[in-house]
């Protein structure tokens, strides 16, 4: 029998049990796969603690690596043995089996290895379409990042500066300067030791950034917006500290025509083809060097409680991974 770390109520990492676990047979159009490494990611703890809801009990997790054991009918374009990867809107990598629409799944080059890819496709593909596609950062843009020495922050750091963008990178502490530095911050900043936007306008001369990727929430949203340059965009990704407070819409005028966006990973890949071209550009520019992916941590599946515990007391840096 296999295992599975399943939450029976919402609440914190205690509710996380350890348990048996058997997907059954692949459905049509489903792959069984076995994983080999899961990604742990924010979101989840958002699953556990209530704010994505879903029906309990339920099997954390949005994404895996491994290796394709058993194939649905009509399953095309895999086949036992392959190494695979994906990221998924339903919940439920934290396992040992698991059964994913073949849909959702690509193929990992013999580049990546599957902890590289399962700690690359929510936050890796997430790195893609903010820098690609929500704003489309291009040589010389001022870039703020908030959270630089996150999984995606560090992926980001090192993207933007390798499109030619001028990084300043946000941290929690001073002991995270140097990773950030390292990883494609031309400046970095100090929550609670730097005032943001004051720090941004001079850098910049007074301009500004022409986008912010914000994915705090509330204690850093208005200064996000405060350190945008007129018609600069202000990218919310995620609610680390909390969902920001609502604000008029007139206040993106008064601070220069200001763009607002909530983008979602899951919009952006809902189709395949979207899927396919994002995983291709994240997986070439990990194979460049230009992007390393940092894996921080790795825990056993089993101590998966206490890997939610370190990444909500923010003791975690880079990618986190956790092995089934």
């Amino acid at each position: 029998m296999s295992k599975a770390i399943r939450v029976h109520a919402i609440g914190g990492p205690e509710t996380m049990k350890y348990e048996e676990h058997s997907p059954g047979e692949p459905s049509e159009g489903e792959v069984q796969l076995r994983h080999t490494a899961i990604g742990l990611n924010y979101i989840d703890v958002y699953d556990r603690i209530g704010l994505y809801p879903m029906p309990m009990p339920a099997i954390l997790g949005r994404e895996g690596a491994g290796v394709v054991v058993s194939l649905g009918a009509k399953t095309k374009g895999f086949r036992k043995g392959d190494r695979v990867a994906y990221v998924h809107t339903v919940p439920g990598s934290y396992c040992q089996l698991r059964n994913v629409p073949s849909s959702r799944l690509v193929k990992i080059p013999k580049s990546i290895s599957d902890s590289q890819a399962a700690a690359l496709m929510l936050k890796g593909l997430t790195a893609q379409f903010l820098l690609r596609r929500t704003y489309r950062v291009k040589r010389g843009d001022w870039v703020l990042i908030h959270a630089a020495v996150g999984g995606v922050g560090l992926i980001l750091c090192q993207w933007a500066k390798a499109l030619g963008a001028k990084v300043i990178g946000v941290v929690g502490n001073k002991q995270k300067v140097s990773l950030a530095k390292k990883n494609g911050c031309l400046h970095v900043l100090v929550r609670d030791r730097d005032v943001i936007s004051q720090s941004v306008r001079s850098l910049t001369k007074g301009v500004g950034v022409a986008v912010v990727y914000d994915s705090v929430g509330k204690d850093t949203f208005i200064e996000s917006l405060d350190s945008l340059a007129p018609m600069g965009m202000m990218v919310s990704y995620g609610n680390a500290s909390g969902a920001p407070a609502p604000i008029a819409p007139v206040e993106l005028a008064k601070r220069g025509s200001l763009f607002l966006t909530r983008p979602s990973l899951f919009n952006y890949i809902s189709k395949r083809k979207d899927l396919e071209s994002g995983a291709r550009e994240l997986f070439s520019i990990i194979a460049t060097k230009k992007v390393k992916l940092r894996i921080g941590q790795r825990y056993a599946l089993a101590d998966a409680a206490k890997a939610h515990r370190d990444l909500e007391d923010r003791k975690t840096t880079g990618s986190t991974v956790l092995m089934p």
